[in-house]
């Protein structure tokens, strides 16, 4: 690759990655109007939230690790890793804005 190159795949990750946070926090403003409401749907959206968080952590490191032993850049490292969470994120968000 390039230097052009490389700076345009590593500018495309920087801005996959400020969406990825514009939409974690519409995420967190779901969540803690779930939370707010209290009863038996915040408290089990609580246990969800953290049991996805140590399960999506397992998935993202263990994507890692595979781009990363198969010989993937770090770029590519942070892709896979960007793009775990954005999956998550997204059925999070569909699913609390229901």
């Amino acid at each position: 690759m390039n230097p052009m190159q490389i700076w345009s795949s590593w500018l495309a990750l920087s801005v996959n990655a400020a969406r990825l946070g514009w939409e974690a926090q519409a995420v967190i403003a779901l969540r803690l109007m779930r939370l707010a409401n209290g009863g038996t749907r915040a408290q089990t959206e609580a246990q969800r939230m953290m049991t996805e968080k140590i399960a999506a952590l397992a998935e993202a490191q263990r994507g890692a690790a595979a781009v990363a032993v198969t010989g993937g850049d770090s770029r590519r490292v942070a892709k896979k890793v960007l793009g775990v969470y954005r999956k998550r994120v997204r059925a999070n968000r569909r699913r609390l804005a229901k």
